[in-house]
């Protein structure tokens, strides 16, 4: 019996190590990205709505780029939004949507199209204007041309909203005190 549950720890101990590991990972990830900013001097955000001024447009797109932008920094900070004036601010607009082929098939004609959607950004701490910043942020996502951009442009649009949304929370959080 001795000899069966050592064979058994051989197998499952460094599984629940791996386990254990992964999780406090994911832990220290998180706690991390909140932990960058001091709520003692930071307490209002606020974001002008973003704009859409690339040349070809759809419309949901900036809608759902606020909303997004809105609720990932509500929900994963302390921060209160506002109206305008926030000890933390936002305006961007969107700069560029573009479909293109992405690849051509032996027939000659497109097989893949590439969808990308490009944000400008300009951010400003109130408090702590060294910290503040301007970039562009981009995504960009691939479909077969098997599919119409109709039928797949809300799921892609939001995927890059997304992508785009964390990317400039990452950014915020790398670079307020």
């Amino acid at each position: 019996a001795l000899n069966d549950f050592n064979r058994k720890a051989r197998y499952v101990l460094p599984m629940f190590v791996a386990a254990l590991l992964f999780l406090a990972g994911c832990t220290v990830t998180y706690k991390f990205s909140g932990a960058s900013i001091d709520y003692t001097k930071v307490k209002t955000i606020s974001f002008t709505p973003f704009q859409n001024r690339a040349p070809y447009q759809w419309g949901p797109m900036a809608a759902m780029l606020n909303e997004t932008i809105s609720d990932v920094f509500v929900q994963q900070t302390k921060l209160q939004q506002v109206a305008r004036g926030g000890d933390l601010q936002f305006d961007g607009e969107i700069i560029a949507y573009d479909q293109f082929n992405k690849s051509i098939s032996s027939d000659g004609y497109s097989s893949m199209m590439q969808l990308k959607m490009s944000v400008k950004v300009k951010f400003e701490n109130a408090k702590n204007p060294t910290e503040d910043f301007e970039r562009q942020f981009s995504a960009s996502r691939e479909f077969d041309t098997s599919q119409q951009l109709n039928d797949v442009q809300e799921e892609l649009v939001t995927q890059m909203i997304d992508e785009i949304v964390e990317t400039i929370l990452l950014c915020f959080l790398n670079k307020i005190k």
